[in-house]
């Protein structure tokens, strides 16, 4: 049966005593009674009339309050066997794992006296989660905390995008409660749909929710990025924002690498790159702690290229490999890398090797080395896989890793193992020039002068002498720390090419003085064929002409006779006309006889006269 409790008006007052105690001053009336609740060290006290009955363990408070304060209201009270105390005058209850601790039960005593407790999204998740804990349902009564908050949760709370980030913070202290209670879940949706009603737009590589978003925890960061990604908002959206929550909890990688390698150089003896194996508990703490937020970033990841860039993945490989992340998680992401190598460039591939101190990686000189070799090769061996995947033939890496040796040749504790492995590593027809190859090859032995005759002659032969620039093959001619067989090599493969090349020239200006003569002797076979032609005009015209001085006698005769014969007239002006005409064409022929088209082609002259 319910004990109805009358709702009493209260106003509280802090005061601060000289002896440190907090007093709270609580003038109402429950059945006639004044209460007063005071506060010393860790201990919670209501005085009144009445003598307390209930004392209540929170982590180290103790709350002396009145049982039947708690048991109209809360059914995990009610169900509780209480445990006397050494005075017999309170029963004890211990709450292990309250949700809020003791300044949550604070709010949630002062609901059960009757004092009006405000809502907001600071404290609503406390108190949801301490009401479920305590099973302050409806029936106990109407209106009881469970009630209160949820509705004030669903209504208010999730209808902004402020108090849902706040809620879901406060959310990191409450699991699993929360998450039971599909706070966690609302929350993140609510967030996520607020996000995708933006213009979906970045200004300046940032969104304006990047920020609010950047500062919850890594599992309810990767929550809301599960929750847009089926909302379609964009990946390149999605990635900025991975990108800005790395940025903002991890730290730079760009210095501690510069400093790193400025201790290399500055030794005889090569240091190691990165000591991973902490000394103290709270580095250990730390680098665990980034840990699960790297493995966490990469597993949420947008599969899409245009995601993030290579820039960005090498820095998280960066960051994985010294936080010894999941080798999965590390070999998915070598594959991205892969996937988008065309990108990158030298100093983000510079990946530095991380050896755990602990773990005793210091024996043989390779595994001294400056930067991970390995990590690169397999790199390059998944970026052939993708290109092969594609069927293209574009392989535009070659420069890339040519000035990737060149920085790592100076490494004194690389083997020409695994300098050659790494060089042969693309295919022979992606190099269409040598000389990135030869410059690393140099530097590698500048670098190792005691190297042997024989592995000198063995790093040489990777390179293609033919595929040598004349400045290269300048510089061998003159370059002491290669094989003398090699210098020999390069400089008869020099002087082949330039005997081809000559060659080539000479055989070029044969073919155009052939072509040349080829056209002159068309165009003199046309000549000679209007000569021909020019022949049979003459025997054609001198016929003509003795008909013409044959008429020219019948027509002196005919003069003196008083009749004119129009026939003979129309003769002569026909005749007259033919003759001017034969002797224009003689007059151009001469012409192009005596001027040929000097560039070999045939000259425009009349092909063909006829006489009809």
């Amino acid at each position: 049966m319910k004990k109805p409790v009358p709702a009493a008006k209260a106003e509280i007052q802090e005061n601060n005593s000289n002896d440190a105690a907090d007093q709270i001053t609580l003038p109402t009336e429950i059945n006639n009674v004044d209460y007063t609740f005071q506060k010393k060290d860790h201990s919670w006290f209501v005085t009144s009339d009445i003598p307390t009955d209930l004392l209540i363990q929170i982590e180290e408070n103790t709350f002396h309050v009145h049982k039947y304060a708690l048991l109209t209201k809360s059914g995990y009270i009610g169900r509780t066997e209480f445990q006397p105390t050494s005075s017999g005058l309170e029963n004890n209850i211990k709450l292990d794992n309250f949700p809020g601790g003791p300044v949550t039960f604070k709010e949630v005593l002062k609901f059960c006296y009757g004092i009006p407790v405000d809502l907001s999204a600071n404290n609503v998740a406390p108190l949801r989660c301490a009401s479920e804990f305590l099973e302050m349902t409806e029936e106990f009564e109407d209106g009881n905390l469970i009630s209160k908050s949820e509705a004030f949760l669903t209504f208010i709370v999730l209808s902004s995008w402020r108090d849902s980030v706040i809620v879901l913070k406060a959310c990191e202290n409450l699991s699993p409660l929360a998450e039971n209670l599909q706070i966690v879940r609302r929350c993140c949706d609510s967030i996520s749909r607020k996000a995708f009603q933006d213009k979906n737009e970045l200004i300046d590589d940032k969104a304006w929710w990047f920020d609010d978003v950047a500062t919850l925890r890594i599992d309810h960061f990767g929550r809301i990025i599960a929750a847009m990604k089926p909302k379609g908002i964009k990946p390149d959206i999605l990635g900025s924002c991975i990108k800005h929550y790395a940025e903002k909890w991890l730290p730079s990688m760009d210095g501690e690498v510069e400093g790193q390698r400025r201790h290399w150089y500055g030794k005889n003896e090569l240091q190691i790159s990165i000591i991973c194996g902490a000394n103290h508990e709270d580095d250990i703490g730390q680098n665990k702690d980034q840990k699960i937020i790297i493995e966490s970033l990469i597993s949420i990841l947008p599969p899409q290229k245009e995601a993030v860039s290579c820039k960005f993945l090498l820095w998280m490989l960066k960051r994985a490999m010294i936080c010894y992340a999941t080798p999965a998680l590390i070999s998915e992401l070598e594959k991205r890398v892969g996937s988008v190598l065309e990108d990158a460039n030298v100093q983000d591939l510079l990946i530095p090797r991380c050896t755990n101190k602990d773990r005793g990686g210091l024996n043989s000189p390779e595994e001294r080395t400056m930067h991970s070799i390995d990590t690169v090769q397999r790199i390059i061996e998944y970026f052939l896989m993708h290109e092969h995947q594609k069927k293209t033939e574009d392989l535009d890496v070659s420069k890339l890793l040519d000035n990737y040796l060149a920085e790592i040749a100076t490494d004194p504790n690389l083997s020409i193992s695994k300098f050659q492995v790494l060089a042969e590593a693309l295919p022979a027809n992606t190099r269409v020039c040598h000389d990135g190859l030869y410059r690393a090859i140099d530097t590698y032995l500048k670098t190792h002068p005691s190297l042997p005759e024989q592995e000198r002659r063995r790093l040489c032969r990777i390179m293609n002498c033919q595929r040598l620039s004349l400045d290269a093959c300048m510089h061998v001619a003159q370059n002491d720390r290669l094989p003398l067989k090699i210098v020999i090599q390069v400089l008869f493969s020099e002087q082949v090419k330039m005997r081809t090349a000559i060659q080539s020239k000479e055989q070029t200006i044969e073919g155009n003085t052939r072509e040349n003569d080829e056209s002159w002797s068309s165009a003199k076979k046309e000549i000679m064929n209007l000569k021909t032609e020019l022949e049979k005009v003459k025997e054609r015209m001198s016929e003509l002409q003795r008909d013409y001085s044959e008429l020219q006698r019948e027509y002196i005769m005919q003069i003196n006779k008083p009749r004119r014969n129009s026939s003979w007239i129309f003769r002569w002006k026909k005749m007259k006309s033919i003759s001017l005409f034969t002797e224009k064409a003689e007059e151009e022929i001469g012409e192009d006889q005596e001027t040929p088209n000097q560039e070999g082609s045939t000259p425009n002259i009349i092909r063909r006269l006829s006489i009809t």
